[in-house]
């Protein structure tokens, strides 16, 4: 569409800060390439070593298997007219997507703002690295998911975290006031923007500075343990849990866990308040392949390229789920469970994933040995409009690879 295109763009063509709405379609095509344009960040550094290798097929296969995948029909959820794989990418705004199949790259194309030396917002898939992260501690013996809040953070205080465990933060079954509806503009999840913006606080502004000092003053609202409710501060709350028991931010841990010793392509890089703070919700962004190399360190139960990086119990606990009893108010997802800040199906493959709004997923299906990375920029900020056209899609290419 020409955005930011020319020495210097057109004025109709600019996207800018600080009028913040460089997240409004159709500008969002451009702007999820571009974050740290518009934010400062941290890095997630893959340090100096050389990346790992991915396995491609013979670039003949690799072409007749693109043919192949494209040309796969399914329907898609309450429909009766089929779709092809590559109409469907097409229909959810695809910037990105990577297949692994059995470890070996299958399938890998790149969209509008998006090519394979570029970084891409991860969305709420950021959760996912830190639920991951978090669980990983719990299996080392490092956290006690059975600890309240304010046993290690006292300075949480009447916080309606301070009585919620480890555990249900983790699981997001916390009973906190939050809404997280991006259609109402008097939401929590603006007030939340508001306190966690690293630019200058508008005159007369008395709401909280940064994502901790917001989680300090969250009401009570229902039962701790009671009910899955998918609110982000539930994440900003165990990176903050995860930064004091470790005594690093979430980016130097992903790094120094993740990025590191799988042998990530890239540097990622995470988005912080005013006051340094990596935001654990939603802040990361990074290329498709390093987001398949750790979808592939799912799959295989954390290991990659032949070395453990951390216990398989971990993703056996996710895998595994959390209590589907709790979970409602997901359409597209009627048997599914939450747990880790991971998605998990429940279906008959045993999927899993990482999800974020507009189109982001890590889908890890055990059962095909398949792993699908998904950027993208769809128009609306709710996966319930994607899912239909996605999640048979993603059956229709599993059940493919495993007919091979």
């Amino acid at each position: 569409m020409g955005w930011m295109q020319g020495f210097p763009p057109p004025a109709d063509k600019l996207i800018t800060q600080p009028d913040s709405n460089f997240f409004s379609f159709p500008k969002l095509r451009w702007s999820v390439c571009h974050l740290r344009e518009f934010l400062p960040t941290e890095e997630i550094s893959r340090g100096l070593g050389a990346p790992s290798t991915l396995r491609y097929p013979s670039a003949p296969r690799f072409a007749d298997l693109r043919q192949e995948i494209d040309a796969l029909s399914f329907t898609p959820l309450n429909a009766e007219a089929p779709m092809t794989w590559e109409q469907s990418l097409y229909a959810n705004y695809t910037d990105g997507i990577l297949i692994l199949h059995e470890g070996e790259v299958v399938y890998e194309r790149y969209f509008g703002c998006l090519d394979e030396t570029g970084k891409h917002a991860a969305m709420s898939m950021t959760k996912s690295v830190t639920g991951l992260l978090g669980e990983i501690l719990v299996a080392e013996g490092k956290l006690d998911d059975t600890l309240l809040v304010r046993d290690i953070i006292p300075e949480i205080g009447e916080s309606a975290f301070a009585t919620a465990t480890v555990r249900q933060v983790m699981d997001m079954t916390t009973g906190v006031k939050y809404s997280e509806d991006y259609s109402d503009p008097n939401a929590d999840i603006w007030l939340y923007s508001a306190a966690a913006s690293p630019l200058p606080k508008p005159e007369g502004y008395t709401g909280p500075n940064g994502y901790w000092e917001y989680l300090q003053q969250v009401k009570p609202d229902g039962e701790h343990g009671a009910a899955f409710h998918y609110k982000t501060i539930n994440s900003d709350m165990l990176g903050w849990i995860i930064s004091r028991v470790t005594n690093k931010s979430v980016t130097e841990l992903a790094s120094e866990r993740l990025w590191r010793p799988m042998g990530a392509e890239q540097d990622a890089y995470q988005t912080v308040d005013a006051k340094g703070v990596p935001f654990a919700g939603g802040g990361i962004s990074a290329s498709l392949r390093d987001l398949g190399r750790l979808g592939q360190i799912m799959l295989d139960e954390g290991a990659f390229g032949g070395k453990r990086l951390f216990p398989a119990e971990v993703v056996e606990h996710i895998r595994k789920g959390g209590d589907p009893s709790k979970f409602s108010g997901f359409p597209t997802i009627p048997n599914g469970s939450y747990t880790s800040q991971w998605w998990v199906f429940h279906n008959d493959h045993g999927a899993f994933a990482a999800r974020g709004v507009h189109g982001q997923t890590i889908y890890v299906d055990p059962t095909a040995k398949m792993v699908l990375v998904r950027f993208a920029s769809y128009p609306q900020a709710q996966n319930g409009f994607i899912d239909p056209t996605s999640l048979p899609a993603y059956q229709a290419v599993a059940e493919y690879l495993m007919s091979r």
